[in-house]
């Protein structure tokens, strides 16, 4: 199939974008993610995501036993480290996370030896401390805020919690049925940051209140719903791994974002599907839908 062909090429193609950002990227609030294309800012690791997916789903649809040690070190090493230590580099604390929880989701989805996972359990729960702390000496001092802040919630509500602590006071004053559209204060009177972006669901919760958010979640949760029924009908592994892909980058993207509003996660500037502010992430989802539209329409082998 056509994207079958293509999946190793436009991942390729993707990292090779990633490389470019690092050297003639735009930097913005200490990061450099973007790159400047006439008078549109465009941020790659975004559109990198579809590509990444796709090259996992061939990865992972080559052969129908589970996964053995080699080949899950093989799909680690060629498909998730590049990428996983491009993002890191810009950094982008908040994206990288997303390519590792996708290839572990899949890769449990795929199967994996039950030996092999006992051992890499056990691996990671002995290796904690020392990743940890090679992890914390390399954060930046405002990814180390955030984490401050996600586990000493309050503490310094005027200062490093104060992001979370304006989000949680806007869900709360929200109410059952909200403020009302452009009625809200922590917004429109600039008292939470990033009102546009990471926490565009506190501003909604606000205005729309606890059935609104309900309502939002509740469309949210309707597409999930139908990515599963779409790799349930796909015919082939391909799109089917390709849809569980899809699937879990919307949930991961849904329930960190959400979770950031009220504390529940740390601030990893995830953005909230089809909501926050940002060209590359509404265009990235938009083909993301598309991409499990044909699939479900079709319930054949991708021929397109």
């Amino acid at each position: 199939t056509w994207f079958h062909r293509v999946a190793y090429h436009l991942y390729g193609g993707g990292l090779a974008i990633l490389c470019i950002v690092l050297i003639m990227g735009r930097v913005g609030g200490g990061a450099q993610r973007w790159l400047s294309i006439g008078p549109f800012n465009v941020q790659p690791s975004e559109f990198f995501k579809i590509a990444y997916l796709m090259a996992l789903a061939r990865f992972l649809s080559a052969d129908t036993e589970v996964l053995d040690g080699r080949r899950l070190a093989q799909g680690f090493g060629l498909l998730v480290l590049p990428p996983l230590l491009l993002v890191l580099v810009q950094p982008d604390l908040g994206t990288s996370m997303v390519l590792l929880l996708l290839f572990v989701g899949l890769a449990l989805a795929k199967g994996v030896q039950k030996r092999l996972a006992i051992i890499l359990t056990l691996i990671l729960l002995v290796s904690v401390p020392f990743l940890g702390t090679i992890a914390w000496d390399n954060l930046k001092d405002y990814q180390k805020d955030r984490i401050i802040s996600f586990v000493r919630p309050g503490a310094d509500a005027g200062g490093l919690g104060y992001h979370v602590e304006q989000s949680k006071v806007a869900v709360g004053s929200g109410g059952l049925y909200g403020k009302g559209y452009l009625k809200g204060t922590q917004g429109p009177f600039r008292f939470l940051p990033e009102k546009h972006t990471d926490f565009v669901f506190a501003v909604f919760a606000e205005e729309r209140g606890f059935f609104g958010s309900m309502i939002l979640l509740s469309l949210y949760l309707t597409l999930l719903m139908r990515g599963l029924g779409a790799a349930r009908l796909a015919k082939d592994d391909f799109a089917r791994y390709l849809c569980l892909g899809i699937v879990y980058l919307f949930a991961i993207h849904l329930f960190v974002n959400m979770g950031m509003t009220m504390g529940l996660a740390p601030v990893v500037g995830l953005p909230l599907p089809f909501m926050s502010y940002g060209g590359s992430s509404m265009l990235t989802n938009s083909m993301a839908v598309g991409v499990l539209m044909g699939i479900r329409a079709r319930r054949f082998e991708l021929f397109f």
